[in-house]
């Protein structure tokens, strides 16, 4: 059996935990064991590469490493204000533990695989959900460690012993509340809803946790005001639920001996809120251990089928029977996958929220009156950037084994699979948010920009197109591993990623004409109508085998 430098160090704690009851002995095989299959595990960090051999997420610290040089440059400026530094610090760390936990930990938290094994044995609850945590604790500190090892170092030498203590407990309080709030919020879902709605309702849950990271992190620098290049900060009731602020005001009240009645609030809150919590979990840990028996039961013979409106737009959009297949086919595996959604899904929610952002920073400077006078209604093209990450994902799926279904249909066009599923996502993922994004745009800028939003849809069918052409390397959609990406899929999904820029820049030069954001529109209708017909011919080709 491989042995472990972490259970070695955990040994030394042996006689705590059997003071608190746990079988310390069988805690350490189910550790030992789960770590030893977590070595054969690919993290989501490196999802879009191949397999290799050794313990991929010990390979993949040192781009947490790369992540926490973001940190450093918060760390140096404005010497002396610790509550804006730290708390932006915070703020980056706990969105990099969240968005972690979600995408990586969630399925360890939520692992009921090993029920029928463990509870078939002389092994107490108290001893299984000890290991489970610990187990979870052991990477976060991995991943934490990597991300903060050179800011550690940089604020040693700059602050002193005396912040970097501070800053190793705060880390650690920090690493126990992302833990213990994942823990209660799935806890809270558990509670209320049972079976695969309950598994759709995780799924949800996770990607807004991930977009709410985002937001959470613009509203933490919204609390500080910049005044001819000084920084102040004026306390408001809301700040007490930012808990990045929390640690920021434990630094300013241990360094700078501000013990002003706010600053005290917001770190007694950094100390309990953290310890509470873990306090009501281990509590209520019974109690989401036999909820957590719900993600065993099937769902009662709930047959899925495509809505009338998919129907509808099969029939509008798709040239041939083929196509339309396909594009229903699209959008169940869209509405369906899980995987799929929290992957693509976030990219959704980002698509939404990073044009009002900035809208908001102008809103600093500048009354909505002036921001509806000029061009910052192209700031919709970021709803576009979600495109190439999405159908990069289109070619992967959980049950990717059921390929062998495409190579013994009868399928008399291939090029009608991905025509139609690319016209899926269109309908179904990027209509939405181009509607929503563009009822809020005209609502700022007027009717006068309805032909730039439909500019601003035609590019995004012809950028559609171009990724397409670039990425995807397989046949049929949704028919790969997520394991066995392509190693280059990630260079290339990032150079993908620029072309949105490319039509934002015709779109510019389109405006600086008389007129010319007409002939961009006819431009753009005569290259979606050559190109997908030159990508997706409908002639009648050879099945593939």
């Amino acid at each position: 059996m491989h042995e472990f430098r972490t259970l070695a160090i955990l040994s030394r704690f042996k006689r705590i935990f059997i003071k608190a009851g746990i079988d310390y002995g069988a805690m350490e095989t189910i550790l030992r064991m789960k770590l030893t299959m977590d070595g054969r595990r690919t993290p989501t960090i490196f999802n879009g590469q191949k397999k290799k051999d050794g313990n991929q997420f010990l390979k993949s610290l040192w781009i947490y490493g790369l992540y926490g040089l973001m940190v450093i440059p918060f760390l140096l400026f404005g010497d002396g204000h610790y509550i804006f530094q730290m708390s932006i610090v915070f703020g980056i760390i706990m969105f990099i533990l969240a968005t972690t936990m979600v995408s990586d930990f969630s399925s360890v938290l939520l692992d009921v695989r090993d029920k029928t094994i463990l509870q078939t044995k002389p092994v107490s609850s108290k001893t299984i959900n000890t290991a489970k945590i610990i187990h979870i604790l052991i990477y976060m500190f991995f991943i934490t460690g990597a991300f903060i090892a050179i800011p550690l170092v940089v604020g040693l030498f700059s602050k002193g012993i005396v912040f970097t203590l501070i800053f190793l407990a705060a880390l650690l309080f920090t690493m126990l509340f992302i833990v213990v709030m994942t823990s209660l919020v799935y806890f809270v879902v558990l509670r209320f809803f049972d079976g695969e709605k309950l598994k759709d309702i995780i799924n949800y849950v996770q990607i807004l946790l991930s977009i709410g990271v985002i937001v959470g992190y613009q509203i933490v620098i919204r609390a500080f005001d910049f005044v001819d290049l000084d920084l102040t900060y004026t306390f408001s009731w809301w700040h007490l639920f930012l808990p990045p602020m929390w640690f920021g005001a434990a630094f300013e009240l241990l360094l700078n001996q501000d013990y002003s009645n706010v600053l005290i609030l917001l770190s007694v809150l950094a100390l309990l809120v953290p310890i509470i919590s873990m306090y009501i979990y281990v509590r209520l840990m019974p109690s989401f251990e036999r909820n957590m028996d719900k993600l065993m039961s099937e769902s009662k013979n709930r047959k899925k089928k495509s809505s009338w409106w998919v129907d509808v737009w099969a029939k509008l959009c798709c040239r041939n029977r083929e196509e339309k297949t396909f594009f229903r086919f699209g959008a169940l595996m869209m509405q369906q996958e899980r995987e799929f959604k929290l992957k693509v899904y976030p990219s959704l929610g980002f698509s939404l929220v990073f044009p009002f952002i900035f809208i908001f920073m102008e809103l600093q400077t500048r009354t909505l009156a002036d921001i509806s006078t000029g061009k910052m209604f192209l700031l919709i093209y970021f709803g576009n950037m979600m495109i190439p990450t999405i159908i990069h994902t289109m070619q992967f799926s959980v049950n990717y084994k059921g390929n062998w279904l495409f190579m013994a249909a009868p399928i008399q066009k291939p090029a009608a699979a991905y025509s139609g599923t690319l016209k899926a996502f269109l309908v179904k993922l990027y209509m939405p948010v181009f509607v929503l994004l563009s009822i809020a745009f005209i609502a700022i800028f007027s009717w006068h920009i309805v032909p730039d939003l439909f500019a601003v849809l035609l590019g995004a069918i012809l950028q559609t197109l171009l990724t397409y052409k670039w990425l995807n390397s397989s046949t049929f959609p949704f028919t790969q591993s997520f394991e066995f990406a392509q190693s280059e899929g990630s260079a290339k999904l990032f150079l993908v990623t620029l072309l949105a820029g490319i039509f934002v820049v015709g779109h510019l030069i389109a405006l600086a004409i008389t007129g010319g954001i007409y002939v961009y529109i006819a431009l753009l209708l005569i290259a979606i109508f050559i190109g997908w017909r030159k990508v997706f011919p409908m002639k009648n080709d050879v099945p593939v085998r």
